[in-house]
């Protein structure tokens, strides 16, 4: 590849995988939390339900992003590849699930 036609990328790949793992961060900490609210008086069949759900969610949401984490993992002369859809899609419904999930326990 000649010298002008070079890739630099910066940091723009460490970057995105750090808000990734920072992402990852704050849902654990959101399904730690609702598992907590939702054990806090006792067990109860919809507080476990919940709480389920929303570790299954966080689980689904781990597996994305490790997966886009390892995908960012690229040669540096090499762009890392696109978010595919389904992934993103995954995601971001993950995402507003568990959100829901933490909103139901409040109430």
């Amino acid at each position: 590849m000649s010298e002008a036609g070079a890739r630099d990328p910066g940091l723009q790949p460490e970057r995105t995988r750090l808000a990734w793992r920072r992402t990852t961060l704050s849902g654990t900490v959101a399904a730690v939390l609702a598992g907590k609210t939702a054990l806090h008086e006792g067990p109860s069949a919809a507080g476990v339900t919940v709480c389920a759900m929303c570790c299954a969610l966080w689980l689904c949401f781990l597996t994305v992003a490790h997966h886009r984490i390892r995908a960012l993992a690229t040669p540096p002369d090499e762009p890392p590849p696109p978010l595919a859809p389904h992934l993103a899609t995954a995601a971001a419904l993950c995402t507003l699930t568990l959100a829901a999930c933490g909103a139901a326990l409040l109430l």
